[in-house]
């Protein structure tokens, strides 16, 4: 029988780079996509999540198992707390997309650069990795680099050069003072042609979670 995953989003930013991703390496599973828009912009607002964003997140969970899915992936950091809610409500595996980015970085440095592009972003990213910090039995320095509004630059504006241009000042930033730089949201990766001649390893989340999603999936077989 096919495997099934189903990927909650909280925006179509990261569809079309997952969709290639699955069928590169997961040809064999099907793909299933929830998306709600909405829980971005509330989580935004209130620069964090509320009790509304932690009921449609469960919700979403509820459907997902409802469709006999073999692994539920968040796909947004800026609901990631809101999903470790999520996992105590289904019996299916539960990832968050930004798991495996978290543990590499943790692998990797003491003095961990986080850069989000939007505010809501940044405390549970940091949370996360030191968490995964925490489990390693790992002390870590995390440095926290904003760029305020650059993903509505390249949500809403459609302007991916200056969206590149303002985060690539800070992951120069982040260079000079980092072991490790950790792109906190999926949208990120259009950054990855221009980290060529960036020294430190710059991490971003899609294709590691996909991988481990094979890896979780494996398991199950």
């Amino acid at each position: 029988m096919m495997q099934k995953v189903a990927v909650i989003h909280t925006s179509p930013v990261s569809l079309n780079e997952l969709k290639a991703l699955f069928a590169e390496l997961l040809p064999e599973v099907e793909m299933i996509n929830i998306i709600d828009d909405s829980l971005l912009e509330e989580v935004k607002r209130n620069n964090g999540i509320t009790p509304g964003i932690i009921g449609r997140m469960c919700l979403y969970g509820q459907a997902a198992q409802s469709m006999g899915v073999d692994l539920i992936l968040n796909q947004c950091s800026s609901v990631g707390e809101s999903a470790d809610l999520v996992k105590q409500t289904v019996t299916c595996p539960l990832l968050k997309i930004d798991e495996p980015m978290a543990e590499e970085a943790v692998r990797l440095g003491s003095r961990i650069g986080v850069i989000a592009t939007v505010g809501s972003t940044m405390k549970p990213s940091c949370n996360l990795i030191r968490t995964k910090a925490e489990q390693a039995g790992k002390v870590v320095e995390i440095k926290e680099y904003l760029v305020a509004g650059a993903l509505d630059i390249l949500m809403k504006e459609k302007n991916q050069e200056k969206h590149n241009e303002l985060v690539l000042k800070e992951i120069k930033k982040a260079e000079q003072e980092c072991d490790v730089i950790v792109l906190a949201q999926g949208s990120m990766t259009v950054m990855l042609p221009y980290l060529e001649g960036i020294s430190k390893p710059v991490l971003t989340s899609p294709r590691r979670a996909v991988e481990r999603v094979k890896q979780m999936l494996a398991q199950q077989a």
